[in-house]
């Protein structure tokens, strides 16, 4: 089984969706991680600011600045009326915790169950719209089985064990939907793991089913010889070790999550690096 990981450009508007459902269901089982669609997240942080500051008028026009957009999302990305309701009973859910916390006393908790809720609705979202195409896909919950110790390094064993768990009770499908970036903590509490954790989430996830390949889809092609959203004429480096790859990220290579390759690397599966927008081309291999 594979691991497919799509930033939040790639889940970024229902075009961008459909594409990545058309990119990944080719009839092969795998287990699929979603980022937040692209600006949620930075949402979701300027409202906890907010919050923090109890600038709590400021944040209630925020809050439902961010409504309505997820609810134009799903009037766009659904075709059947009652997949529509469905989205809507996402965005409603999500958004009343969300404005539970625009009262009272704001906690570091809060904060990180607000963080939460990007991933929670991209994933919903996109699981609703693969079963009204007709596809065999089920809802992974994350916070079932992602968990950071005291120190905030990944509960390896937990993973690997709940993940089998949670598998089993899940059953067969041959998509498998989940949330990167959120897990929860030593206290159980909901928590994340940090920006750009999504990769970390797939490669998590990879080497707790120790996967076939473990594959993070951005906007792309690959790691390049240097950054080609600011540099021009920049060329595509095919194939990279483990330690270049993390040395590159530790560096400020932000097409790749620091922490990403060291749980595939112990388990020795290719991280491959590919592009949501050109998916023909082969991308970078990442490998011992």
């Amino acid at each position: 089984m594979k691991v497919l990981k799509f930033g939040g450009t790639s889940v970024g508007s229902p075009e961008n969706m459909r594409a990545v459902m058309d990119i990944i269901t080719d009839g092969e089982q795998k287990i699929v991680v979603l980022s937040a669609m692209s600006g949620t997240t930075n949402a979701l942080v300027e409202i906890s600011n907010l919050l923090w500051k109890k600038n709590r008028e400021t944040a209630g026009m925020s809050i439902g600045k961010l409504e309505a957009n997820y609810k134009s999302v799903v009037d766009s990305l659904f075709e059947r009326s009652e997949n529509k309701e469905a989205g809507l009973k996402v965005i409603d859910t999500s958004f009343g915790t969300i404005k539970s916390f625009n009262s009272g006393k704001f906690t570091q908790t809060g904060e990180n169950t607000i963080l939460a809720q990007g991933e929670l609705i991209s994933t919903q979202l996109f699981a609703l719209l693969m079963k009204e195409m007709g596809h065999d896909v089920k809802l992974l919950p994350a916070l079932d089985f992602m968990k950071i110790d005291e120190d905030k390094a990944a509960d390896s064993n937990f993973i690997r064990q709940n993940i089998a768990r949670v598998l089993e009770a899940t059953g067969d499908a041959t998509y498998y939907i989940t949330q990167g970036y959120i897990c929860r903590n030593a206290e159980d509490e909901i928590d994340n793991l940090q920006r750009g954790g999504s990769d970390y989430t797939a490669s998590l996830i990879g080497a707790a089913i120790k996967a076939e390949e473990i594959q993070i889809w951005t906007d792309i092609d690959g790691f390049h010889n240097n950054d080609p959203r600011y540099v021009e004429n920049t060329r595509k480096i095919d194939q990279l070790s483990f330690f270049e790859a993390a040395e590159l990220a530790y560096f400020g290579a932000k097409i790749l999550h620091p922490q990403t390759v060291f749980p595939a690397r112990v388990e020795n599966i290719p991280v491959r690096l590919k592009n949501t927008m050109n998916p023909s081309d082969s991308g970078t291999l990442i490998t011992s």
